[in-house]
């Protein structure tokens, strides 16, 4: 009898907040008929996307929430965008999940039930609680731009495992061989990206090489056009230099680095 009277308080203490009635006029969030806080929609991308303001009552900005282009979606899930939330007064930013359809509909339905306002502003206490609860904390988007240069240039494989073009690095090798019948290098941007895995066997007189591309999420196998059959080769940079010099030739006609 006790456990059930305690249960029977609980949910009467809970009740409330879950079944808070939130509306939307005029662009003024309400709460169980109380304004909260009123909602300015920035349109960009000719519509296509929007950016949102929010301001207290007495029009104060207390929220600005954009889209975050540089996030990867969780499993490949489109049916959201990652969004930055700055919370001006509070002086933090968090990131959350919108809605892609009805965008400004989910912005309004989580700010109504965030809980975080009082005095007609945000509360760092309350603010901190439902950061914990609703961000979340999604892996960045590598970034694949590649170095601006000369693409006609000759491409320079340095001993020290650099890639050179137009007197530029643009990218770095990694030799992860470990099958000692076929050559496995890691291709990457100054930045550390990773823009090829490739495979190949014959050393530099490969006559194809496998190649996954992380950009695309490719695998394809691609013909090395070989002229001159390589008996023996001055390699300072690499023991397949003259194979790998084909093979970044392809990646870089193919915008991959």
């Amino acid at each position: 009898m006790k456990q059930l009277l305690l249960l029977l308080i609980g949910m009467a203490t809970i009740g409330p907040a879950v079944a808070q009635k939130i509306d939307y006029k005029n662009n003024v969030i309400s709460v169980d008929g109380k304004d909260l806080a009123k909602v300015v929609r920035i349109k960009q991308n000719f519509g296509l996307t929007s950016n949102f303001e929010l301001y207290s009552l007495s029009g104060k900005k207390l929220i600005t929430a954009e889209v975050a282009t540089d996030f990867v979606p969780a499993n490949d899930d489109n049916t959201f965008f990652y969004y930055r939330f700055t919370f001006i007064t509070a002086g933090q930013e968090a990131i959350f999940q919108i809605n892609k359809l009805g965008a400004e509909k989910s912005f309004v339905k989580l700010i109504g039930a965030s809980n975080i306002f009082a005095n007609d502003d945000v509360d760092p206490a309350l603010l901190k609680d439902f950061v914990a609860r609703k961000s979340v904390n999604p892996p960045v988007a590598p970034d694949y731009t590649r170095v601006t240069r000369i693409y006609i240039a000759p491409i320079v494989l340095n001993e020290d495992q650099t890639i050179s073009q137009d007197k530029q690095l643009i990218g770095r090798f990694k030799d992860i061989s470990s099958d000692p019948n076929v050559d496995s290098y890691q291709i990457t941007l100054p930045n550390g990206v990773e823009v090829a895995r490739i495979n190949f066997t014959g050393k530099n007189n490969a006559q194809d090489f496998d190649v996954y591309t992380p950009m695309d999420n490719k695998h394809r196998n691609v013909p090395l056009h070989t002229r001159d059959h390589v008996i023996e080769a001055s390699t300072p940079a690499d023991r397949n230099q003259i194979a790998l010099g084909r093979i970044l030739n392809w990646l870089v006609e193919n915008s991959y680095l």
